[in-house]
């Protein structure tokens, strides 16, 4: 199995819509738009499309989806949980599909109407309180980034980072995204002056270190690597794919265990590089998943790019920036400045590394990793030429 996945398939499509805050279409509509741009892109018709694999989150839509773009017969459809942690998770489970024979040609897609307020995980708190959340919210973690500012304040603590640290982040994705003409912040730069008197959110994290608010979708097309040879796009092949819960695992709100700033990302990265040909020196250029700007260090860490504690000081000298960062990041933007669709812009932008069509392009990129949510259950895939 193992073996069939490695290179055995390949992202051939891509499409997206633009990206808004308070679209007027559906997230049926932008879904199909994003959907039938990616097959368009991939040279397909639609009716050769036979596999489906979507977040949960968008309850049921597989149906719709087929009638609506106008798919024939669907032989495989699947369903990943956990919002930010699924983008890589449907990819391959799409790429699992096809390898297996399960279908011919797979769709894994994002559509998110996040302008409503009610549509925000900290709407109608009072009837969000079972389960896991009766641990956290009672006690005035009510928002995702009040969850993830305790594991910053840790971070903090433990390794001595600072926000100088945090505005690294910020600064090279809102630089790359002034270079994108479809991010959202494409014409507003930012400067550190601007990020450190910004208001706070959740101390340590201020408006900067978060996520957008957006309505948009995307979509990829998956096919077997000898059958991506000969459609009009160059293949992104799908190296390696993997996807992690670790042991005793408490979704966001991961405090209680031994290690807490030991996330998602450890168990998700070991399996990865296990399956891959290349390790993390030889990558050149990632999307690492960026609700908030502490989870880029974390990533950095867990993915192993720098030891326990160092990934704080490995930001520092532009090293995520483009063109001349040791490591360019998130390079239309990622969620904090392109769009945040749950990390599916960040697959898009793997790809477009790969095709050599990024608008921070960088030379020679013969891979590049993506990641999924940390602090959730989560997946990666490694995409290559």
């Amino acid at each position: 199995m193992v073996a069939g996945l490695r290179d055995g398939t390949a992202i051939v499509g891509i499409g997206q819509t633009r990206f808004a805050k308070g679209l007027e279409d559906t997230e049926l509509s932008l879904a199909c738009q994003a959907i039938s741009a990616a097959i368009d892109d991939a040279g397909l018709e639609p009716g050769e499309i036979d596999g489906l694999s979507m977040f949960s989150m968008e309850e049921g839509r597989e149906v719709e989806i087929a009638r609506n773009v106008g798919l024939g017969d669907v032989t495989y459809f699947s369903e990943v949980g956990y919002g930010g942690g699924a983008a890589c998770g449907v990819v391959g489970h799409a790429a699992m599909a096809v390898a297996t024979g399960q279908c011919r040609a797979a769709v894994a897609w994002r559509a998110r109407k996040r302008a409503a307020k009610a549509s925000r995980p900290w709407s109608q708190v009072s009837q969000r309180i079972q389960g896991h959340w009766q641990w956290s919210r009672p006690f005035g973690l009510l928002r995702p980034v009040d969850e993830i500012a305790m594991l910053a304040r840790r971070y903090m603590h433990e390794f001595g980072s600072s926000r100088d640290h945090l505005a690294n982040v910020a600064l090279a994705f809102r630089r790359h995204a002034n270079r994108n003409p479809n991010a959202t912040m494409r014409d507003k730069p930012l400067t550190r002056e601007q990020y450190m008197a910004a208001r706070w959110i959740s101390e340590p994290l201020c408006l900067f270190d978060n996520c957008l608010e957006t309505d948009g979708a995307l979509a990829v097309v998956i096919v077997a690597a000898d059958r991506a040879k000969d459609l009009r796009q160059p293949p992104a092949y799908i190296h390696a794919f993997s996807q992690s819960i670790p042991a005793q695992h408490q979704v966001m709100t991961n405090y209680f265990c031994e290690d807490p700033l030991v996330g998602p990302s450890y168990a998700c990265a070991r399996l990865l590089w296990e399956r891959s040909d290349f390790k993390p020196a030889d990558v050149p250029v990632a999307q690492l998943y960026d609700a908030f700007s502490p989870l880029i260090p974390l990533s950095l860490e867990g993915y192993g790019f720098c030891a326990r504690g160092e990934g704080g000081s490995f930001t520092e000298d532009g090293a995520l920036e483009w063109p001349h960062g040791r490591l360019p990041t998130n390079t239309s933007g990622g969620g904090m400045s392109e769009a945040y669709v749950h990390g599916f812009n960040l697959v898009l932008e793997g790809v477009r590394q790969v095709r050599g069509t990024s608008t921070s392009q960088v030379e020679g990129a013969s891979c590049c990793l993506v990641t999924s949510g940390e602090g959730v259950p989560t997946s990666a895939v490694l995409l290559r030429r």
